[in-house]
């Protein structure tokens, strides 16, 4: 599975970070990014998570 962070949707509120930190990092500009290519399946789960939490709908998992 993969993970998509929508930057024009995300406000950087940093709660996929704190919730997957392995999948998900603040960048530079203090906006989400993914930072691996496949979700490991161990970290499926908590990715899901992060997707359910965000306040803006800005991840999507595939």
């Amino acid at each position: 599975m993969k993970a998509c962070v929508d930057k024009d949707a995300c406000i950087g509120c940093g709660l996929c970070e704190s919730i997957c930190p392995e999948v998900f990092q603040l960048n530079d500009e203090g906006i989400s990014e993914v930072i691996v290519d496949e979700i490991p399946q161990d970290l499926i789960e908590s990715a899901k998570e992060a997707e359910a939490q965000c306040p803006t709908g800005a991840i999507t998992i595939e």
